[in-house]
């Protein structure tokens, strides 16, 4: 599974905690930087009131997103603008994700007679 829609999940259950404790204006920056959002976006989420409102407003804008590195860029800003117990949150959650999914795709390969099938893929 790609490592952005692991993270969009991670926001989801972590929107609660970054709605509280982000400063949203410098992260809304670097997101325009990245070309993440467009300037119209960009303009709307500067005119919302209230920091928690623009927080909000940026995950729910990265939420309907199709741009394919949405989530990877919100994390990297978050680590580059002093939010590091954020950061270590989110990639705990991601290592977690992965050891889960590995574990479920490795269970998958066994048979229902306990042999192991090897599964081949060419390039």
């Amino acid at each position: 599974m790609q490592v952005n829609h692991h993270l969009k999940q991670i926001f989801k259950e972590m929107h609660s905690k970054i709605v509280r404790d982000v400063n949203p204006d410098p992260v809304i920056d670097a997101l325009l930087s990245k070309s993440i959002i467009n300037q119209d976006d960009y303009d709307v989420l500067r005119q919302t009131q209230g920091s928690r409102n623009r927080c909000r407003e940026i995950l729910s804008l990265l939420q309907r997103s199709s741009h394919p590195g949405a989530f990877i860029e919100l994390r990297r800003a978050l680590g580059m603008l002093w939010y590091p117990w954020i950061v270590c949150e989110i990639d705990g959650l991601f290592r977690n994700r992965i050891r889960s999914t590995q574990a479920k795709e490795l269970q998958r390969s066994y048979s229902t007679d306990g042999k192991f099938h090897y599964k081949l893929s060419f390039m």
